[in-house]
């Protein structure tokens, strides 16, 4: 069966579905990825500076339509990566046994990135992400009571620049959970 994992924020249009296709581009074919949004755009495509972004790392968004979350979708993904804190409690209040496997993609980042090399082990990037997840977890305690910015910032309508800031934003975020995928 393979490890699902949904990204949720607001339209479905720009961040989620950049974390979608990131992870869909580089995990193998044990993890399932999709993205939904709180209040979708539903049926949308990504917008032209998100899509170039995507396109010029290869990831294109073609054939990517923005869909709205409903609770099913959270019942069956293995983890959830909200982009925002706000995203999260939305998933969590939908199906609070989500809790448990809901993070931000920064808050998982910055987690994973605390991890020894080799604390993630499996056979496919399934068994690891399923390895990942309670192990990142527990770093929580160690970050009790500090302040992090763990969302990332909403591009929808802004300019290039900020479309790019919030691109810059997921890729750090998801650059050490691959590095402890692959660790």
């Amino acid at each position: 069966m393979p490890f699902t994992v949904l990204a949720v924020c607001t339209g479905n249009i720009c961040r989620s579905p950049a974390v979608e296709l990131l992870l869909r581009g580089v995990l193998d074919g044990s993890v399932v990825v999709g993205s939904a949004g709180t209040h979708a755009l539903v049926g949308r495509p990504v917008p032209e500076p998100m899509a170039d972004l995507l396109v010029t790392d290869g990831f294109p968004p073609a054939g990517f339509a923005a869909r709205q979350l409903v609770p099913d979708l959270v019942e069956r993904a293995d983890l959830v990566l909200a982009l925002t804190p706000e995203h999260r409690a939305l998933v969590v209040e939908q199906v609070p046994a989500a809790v448990r496997h809901t993070l931000t993609v920064r808050e998982l980042g910055r987690l994973s990135s605390n991890l020894r090399p080799g604390a993630v082990t499996g056979r496919d990037d399934a068994a690891r992400l399923a390895a990942l997840v309670p192990a990142a977890l527990q770093e929580r305690s160690r970050h009790a009571g500090r302040q992090h910015d763990d969302g990332v910032l909403d591009p929808y309508g802004m300019g290039a620049a900020t479309y790019r800031r919030s691109y810059e934003q997921i890729v750090d975020a998801l650059t050490p959970v691959l590095a402890a995928l692959r660790g």
